[in-house]
């Protein structure tokens, strides 16, 4: 979600009392907040930033104020990074932390974290980590004993799900599918089978052929969900089978950033062999309540079942 918006900055919505009164009471309190947090201490450590992922107006009092005070930002991109900054009035440095530089700079992080020095990391949008570079980094910092804080915030991955209008109890993230046709529809074809809703990244160019392997390997008649430019002016979720919403694509492809969402695949009657079959490879290093609700889930199979069928297993031993 890259390109920031205007959107949402809008004057306050009118309530009983009017836009003004509602204005001149809220203006005070946040200001009096984010003085709170610029004044509160900060400790030296490895901060963990989580930035809009298109709509400024989503950036916390908190992620304001660490990144006011940091000794260094380091961001993905740095151009694109200081629209956010500058929008703010945050004059701090701002260097550039990517996959094609992280050996390189991951040492002389730690070496300023040594130092005391404060430091965030951010990336272009959303939170730090998620389809971006940072996880070696925040091992090493951890296994040096370094201070590690996550400022949580704006997630593409969070946002996509609870619009989606599908099951949110349960969820996989997946990352960006490969570019690649045929690497492509292997990993759906893995991930076809999973108990859970499915969120993925992709490039608005290969939607439209992602969403058309969807309905052909996942099934015509999965529910599923394109959320593109989220929190942005154009906002918008389209909802429906995998079938319906890949013609809708291969005939208006998606704009800006997308995220892809699959419903989980429809509950089959496993079988009592199956079941069995199961159970018995987990049970002899599982205690029977692990073991049933293992297969439970992943079967999809209702957990009493699976654990009646297990004492019954249990009792033949």
């Amino acid at each position: 979600m890259r390109e920031p918006s205007d959107h949402g900055q809008d004057e306050a919505d009118s309530g009983p009392h009017g836009p003004g009164e509602t204005t001149s009471r809220l203006e005070p309190r946040v200001v009096a907040e984010l003085r709170r947090w610029l004044a509160e201490p900060l400790s030296s450590g490895l901060y963990l930033v989580a930035t809009p992922i298109g709509n400024l107006g989503d950036i916390t009092l908190r992620a304001l104020a660490v990144l006011s005070r940091a000794d260094v930002i380091y961001c993905e991109d740095t151009r694109h990074s200081r629209h956010l900054t500058a929008h703010f009035g945050i004059e701090r440095p701002l260097r550039p932390y990517h996959e094609h530089n992280a050996d390189a700079e991951r040492p002389r992080v730690l070496e300023g974290l040594a130092a005391g020095r404060v430091i965030a990391l951010i990336s272009d949008a959303g939170t730090p980590l998620i389809s971006d570079p940072g996880f070696k980094l925040v091992r090493e910092a951890v296994a040096a004993g370094h201070a590690v804080t996550a400022l949580p915030g704006a997630s593409a991955v969070l946002a996509g799900l609870t619009v989606s209008g599908l099951p949110t109890d349960r969820f996989h993230f997946a990352g960006f599918l490969p570019s690649r046709d045929g690497q492509r529809r292997t990993r759906l074809t893995e991930l076809s089978a999973t108990p859970a809703t499915l969120i993925l990244f992709e490039a608005p160019n290969r939607a439209a052929a992602a969403l058309a392997d969807i309905a052909e390997i996942m099934g015509g008649d999965r529910p599923v969900a394109v959320a593109r430019e989220l929190t942005k002016r154009f906002e918008e979720v389209r909802r429906g089978t995998a079938s319906e919403v890949a013609a809708w694509a291969a005939g208006e492809a998606p704009r800006g950033e997308v995220v892809l969402l699959v419903g989980q695949p429809p509950a089959r009657d496993a079988t009592e062999t199956e079941i069995e079959a199961a159970l018995a490879e987990l049970l002899s290093s599982h205690p029977l309540k692990e073991a049933a609700r293992t297969v439970a889930d992943r079967l999809a199979v209702p957990r009493t079942r699976a654990y009646e069928i297990g004492l019954r297993l249990k009792a033949r031993e």
